[in-house]
């Protein structure tokens, strides 16, 4: 049975990935920022044992030296899957900046660096990246984004605001992993893993739906919302299930031609206001908190289409067969539809700071591609609102 360590099992998409490994009958043990979350990963599973699930207490993966005890394991580990890394847009302030970015390309570089010196076993490694780490808005919405992309921002751009940020931390994080895999030449391989904006039901310890991971907020507002609420921009028109994503990472230490390989991992374009339309088509009990008419027109998709893809890749390599982005949506609603009967007040409130910050840097990066369209000159300082 392999061994593997995951990273940030208490997360969105770890737990799903997780789960994935379970179901393909790996033994796993998951890092954790505190003995408590990793109790609740064991509690919610308490059909294994230790020799098949545990976790070891990382608090701060952006620490020097965080990873090199959690790397040695008895029996070794075979692979690890790194998904610690923050996702979000609250980084208001230069140090919180710096912060954002800091900790996920020392998280990134901090494991590789701990596996190439006290975990000789482990052949495989595989990185949770972005999309937003290929995105490059300076090219028409249109253009066919594949594995061979990279985000242009710099530096200095990525200091200027917290989706910028958040943009660079994806960024520096996954060429500062390929830079460390070059140049060390370790005795592991490294795959990556880009996905665009990723959906599907929440499975990890929810305290409240106003802890809901960035992604699936916008599912609450729409739900705790009114046909007169305007849906807002989609930004970034591609997805991917959680699960299919979980099921990627899988796949990638199992199947032949993934070592050393960047994935763009998506099942296609989507728009916000198909949330909206399959929320009202599935749920009637939902259906007069959907935005309707010109309320529902700022999320549609742009007459010209949305981005353009190419994920072949991931099809023929990882054999990866996608969910519908109906699927995504149910997924979503049936995970949290018990928790929305039991919100209102203060925590509505607290719900809808998320989606009103992401309202927010929508229309200020949509600005911006309008000045770079009207203004080639420009197109330098132009970065997306992208996820993880």
């Amino acid at each position: 049975m392999t061994r593997v360590l995951l990273t940030g099992g208490s997360g969105f998409i770890a737990a799903h990935v997780l789960e994935s490994l379970l179901e393909h009958d790996y033994s796993v043990v998951t890092t954790v920022r505190s003995p408590e979350k990793g109790q609740q990963i064991l509690d919610s599973h308490k059909q294994y044992g230790k020799d098949k699930l545990d976790f070891v207490v990382v608090q701060d993966i952006s620490t020097p030296g965080a990873f090199d005890t959690a790397v040695v394991s008895d029996p070794p580990f075979e692979a690890v899957i790194h998904c610690a890394s923050p996702y979000h847009f609250n980084a208001n302030t230069p140090d919180e900046r710096h912060q954002l970015i800091t900790t996920a390309v020392e998280g990134t570089t901090g494991i590789l660096k701990a596996i190439k010196a006290h975990a000789p076993t482990v052949k495989r490694v595989v990185l949770t990246s972005s999309y937003a780490a290929m995105v490059d808005y300076g090219k028409p919405l249109t253009h066919v984004y594949s594995e061979v992309d990279w985000n242009p921002i710099t530096s200095e751009q990525a200091y200027q605001s917290a989706p910028f940020a958040y943009l660079g931390s994806k960024t520096f994080a996954e060429r500062a992993a390929w830079k460390f895999v070059e140049g060390e030449k370790p005795g592991f391989t490294l795959t990556t893993m880009n996905p665009p904006m990723v959906y599907g039901p929440v499975i990890h310890q929810l305290a409240s739906l106003d802890k809901i991971n960035t992604s699936n907020a916008r599912f609450v507002s729409l739900l705790k919302g009114s046909p007169t609420t305007p849906c807002p921009p989609t930004v970034n028109y591609l997805f991917i299930d959680v699960r299919d994503l979980a099921l990627a990472h899988v796949l990638a230490l199992e199947k032949p031609g993934t070592e050393n390989q960047r994935f763009l991992v998506t099942a296609g374009n989507y728009c916000n206001a198909d949330i909206a339309r399959i929320i009202a088509e599935e749920y009637p009990e939902y259906q007069d908190r959907m935005p309707v008419g010109d309320a529902l027109k700022p999320g549609e998709m742009p007459a010209t289409g949305g981005n353009g893809y190419d994920n072949k890749k991931s099809i023929e390599v990882l054999d990866m067969k996608y969910r519908s982005f109906r699927d995504s949506v149910v997924g979503v609603v049936e995970s949290i539809k018990g928790m929305l009967a039991e919100l209102s007040g203060s925590k509505l409130t607290a719900c809808f700071s998320y989606d009103l910050q992401f309202r927010q840097w929508t229309v200020r990066i949509l600005d911006l591609v309008k000045s770079i369209i009207s203004d080639p000159s420009s197109r330098a300082h132009l970065v997306d609102c992208q996820q993880v």
